[in-house]
């Protein structure tokens, strides 16, 4: 009788450096980089199995990330994020079987680029108002939409976060919280849909002590790192995930 979880070299490693790659990431610390994990595991496997897969790490994850920052997090900002991020979570799931999930990641690339060359093109001025409300309900809900397609909720909120600029503890909390509810409401559809069994739920088991390395090296980061540093990483984070994304939708 085989094992009931996957036992391909290959597959582990892909795997561990994009756990590793995302419990820093859940820290706060090169929060960009997050939103490469799935992509990396497709290396190995379906892209739907991959966000099945790391579900169960992810909840440990984010309760980590929500314990370390309890007392750091923008109450009235999530007040506004988390329902705009619910509503592409709902989006999500009754598009699912009809969207190439490949696809859908590479228009996240593509807009995570723009971003980015909008921001390089024309940078903020230090009296530069903020993002208005629409824009971010707007980039919120695609967040939670691409959270649930393919775990790349990163990219659009920091498009909307970023320009806000929190200092990197405040906006680390406020990602931390979010993303808990986002990914704990993902639960549901994902059994609807059948993608949770038990062979993924045991490879998810035997991934988990990456969730405390991971975010605990962020963490201890986050805490000492500059805020000029801190938003060039995740820059850094985002223009290699586009990258990526764009690659995995064309190749």
């Amino acid at each position: 009788m085989p094992l009931p979880l996957i036992t391909d070299a290959w597959f582990y490693a892909v795997t561990i450096p994009a756990g590793l790659l995302l419990g820093v990431s859940k820290s706060g610390f090169g929060a960009g980089f997050g939103s490469l994990a799935v992509p990396m595991m497709a290396l190995a496997v379906p892209v739907p199995q991959a966000a099945a897969i790391l579900m169960p790490v992810l909840l440990v994850m984010d309760v980590m990330g929500m314990a370390a920052f309890r007392k750091d997090f923008d109450r009235a900002m999530l007040r506004f994020l988390i329902p705009c991020g619910l509503a592409g979570v709902v989006l999500g799931a009754v598009l699912f079987r009809l969207l190439d999930a490949h696809w859908v990641a590479g228009i996240v690339g593509v807009l995570t680029l723009l971003f980015l060359a909008q921001r390089v093109a024309f940078p903020p001025r230090p009296d530069s108002p903020p993002p208005p409300r629409w824009l971010g309900a707007l980039l919120t809900a695609a967040s939670g939409f691409t959270s649930f397609v393919a775990h790349a909720g990163g990219p659009p909120i920091n498009a909307y976060m970023i320009p806000l600029r929190l200092s990197p503890v405040r906006f680390t909390a406020t990602m931390a919280f979010f993303f808990f509810v986002i990914n704990f409401a993902k639960w549901l559809p994902y059994g609807w849909l059948g993608l949770l069994d038990w062979r993924n739920f045991i490879t998810s088991l035997v991934l988990l002590p990456l969730a405390p390395v991971g975010v605990l090296i962020g963490v201890r980061l986050a805490r000492h790192i500059q805020p000029v540093l801190f938003y060039r990483l995740l820059y850094a984070g985002m223009f290699l995930t586009g990258v990526k994304l764009i690659w995995d939708a064309w190749f």
